[in-house]
């Protein structure tokens, strides 16, 4: 391997590392991934179940 390849796939890997590494901060904070846009209204929402789990 040669310097060039060595050098992107270590960037391609920070970011794939980060990724992970702020989807887990994010949930440890009680964020979810869903977004929803509609209109402020979560009740029409196809993926409400998945941001508002019932406990």
């Amino acid at each position: 391997m040669d310097l060039p390849t060595i050098i992107v796939a270590s960037i391609i890997a920070l970011i794939f590392i980060a990724i992970i590494v702020k989807g887990i901060i994010n949930k440890k904070q009680g964020k979810h991934s869903c977004s929803c846009n509609c209109g402020g209204s979560c009740s029409g929402c196809p993926g409400s179940s998945m941001c508002h789990a019932k406990k």
